[in-house]
């Protein structure tokens, strides 16, 4: 048995916990099947028989409407020989039926029938369906499932966290999100929890990214640069949830947008007004949305929705698509080229984080000194009014949290 206390400590961690096969395999049991997974959103599923086709963790599944409107994820294996019976990544069908030998399934997994049914004396349909997940809830549109019928609730899980996603879904004028541009996928060369970590350090920006701070210099010293004049911060929110917020380095609307102006942003930012008023809604357009990971799998990447797949202790897969706000598709175009331009495949980031997220991976199988240091910032945390850890942009608290989770989900007996 794996001592994950003792693998994982309060200012570092073991290599080994990136590159053990066996940590990957307690990792999809106690994080991806017995706790809460982000699957998908409602907005790609809108109309009964659509599906989509996802993983939680290493199992693969559908996400799916039903005829009544319900969204069920579903095991995508049928239950005759175990071919995938969704291989397509999305689509729209009345029933679901295996390629393989034509095992036909209604959108709630229940068993329809199966071709030549003289080859099965006493066969139980009703207890040969396509497994389904012991749990799923939404919350703004957002899916999660989880495989285990017992533990907490998703709104355990989520805590105040859910201001996070509030915080991008109240950008648009009604309310909601839309998750319909279709993903972009990159293979990664490294553990999973590379890219959750990275996309919450705000350390190596400077280094990693600086042919994206020679560009818009306007935002270098807000976000790096000197130390002392850096504003941005990061927070752990518990329960695995972290954060960077640009927000106090912004000083007027829509500076998160690259500083838009124009009809269309003026008629924005008054359709926020009017449903929040003058105060709230000018905190709003400052702020932007949420830079953050919900444990484990859920990037909110400002404009950007983002999933994290893991395939082996050695690869997973990047997932990302831009974030559109209901209500106001005229926005649909300058958020397709943000995602092109900082998450695509010759964008400013993405390749800049996979390259060093597969450097990390073959650094980490070095035999000498296996311990990782997470020590940067302990000496400048500070707890804010609600109780969450901040400290700055640069400092390690987002792993410390990120860690200190996995240590108490991973010890769970």
């Amino acid at each position: 048995m794996i001592d994950y206390k003792t693998l994982v400590q309060d200012d570092r961690i073991h290599a080994s916990l990136y590159t053990d096969p066996r940590v990957f395999a307690d990792e999809m049991e106690r994080i991806f099947h017995r706790g809460w997974v982000f699957v998908g959103h409602e907005s790609e599923i809108p109309r009964p028989g659509d599906y989509v086709t996802r993983h939680l963790g290493t199992e693969p599944v559908i996400m799916v409407r039903g005829h009544d409107g319900a969204v069920s994820v579903l095991v995508n294996r049928c239950r005759h020989r175990g071919t995938l019976v969704c291989p397509a990544d999305r689509g729209s069908v009345r029933t679901l039926t295996c390629p393989y030998h034509g095992w036909t399934y209604d959108l709630r997994g229940d068993l329809l029938g199966v071709p030549y049914p003289g080859g099965y004396a006493g066969f139980d349909k009703s207890a040969n369906g396509l497994p389904r997940a012991a749990r799923v809830d939404a919350y703004r549109g957002f899916v999660f499932a989880s495989l285990c019928a017992e533990g907490i609730s998703l709104a355990e899980h989520l805590g105040p966290a859910t201001r996070l996603i509030d915080r991008s879904c109240d950008l648009s004028p009604v309310g909601e999100i839309e998750l319909t541009a279709g993903w972009v996928r990159h293979r990664c060369a490294a553990n999973w929890k590379m890219l959750p970590e990275n996309d919450s350090d705000g350390y190596h920006l400077g280094f990693v990214h600086m042919a994206l701070f020679r560009t818009i210099q306007s935002q270098y010293q807000r976000v790096v640069g000197d130390e002392r004049t850096i504003k941005a911060v990061v927070r752990d929110w518990g329960h695995g949830h972290i954060e960077i917020d640009w927000s106090p380095g912004y000083e007027g609307p829509f500076e998160w947008l690259g500083g838009a102006s124009g009809p269309a942003v003026a008629d924005f930012a008054a359709a926020i007004e009017r449903r929040d008023g003058p105060e709230l809604a000018r905190r709003r357009l400052r702020e932007g949305p949420a830079h953050a990971l919900i444990f484990p799998n859920l990037f909110l990447g400002e404009t950007n929705i983002a999933i994290v797949q893991p395939v082996s202790v050695e690869e997973c897969v990047h997932w990302h698509t831009p974030m559109f706000w209901t209500g106001v598709p005229e926005w649909n175009g300058r958020l397709l080229r943000m995602a092109e331009a900082g998450m695509g495949p010759a964008s400013f980031l993405m390749p800049d984080d996979l390259i060093i997220a597969g450097r990390n991976q073959q650094g980490l199988h070095a035999q000498t000194a296996p311990w990782l240091l997470l020590g940067r910032g302990l000496n400048r945390e500070t707890v804010d009014a609600d109780g969450r850890t901040v400290s700055h942009v640069t400092d390690e608290t987002t792993n410390r949290g990120f860690w200190r989770h996995f240590r108490a989900v991973m010890s769970e007996t």
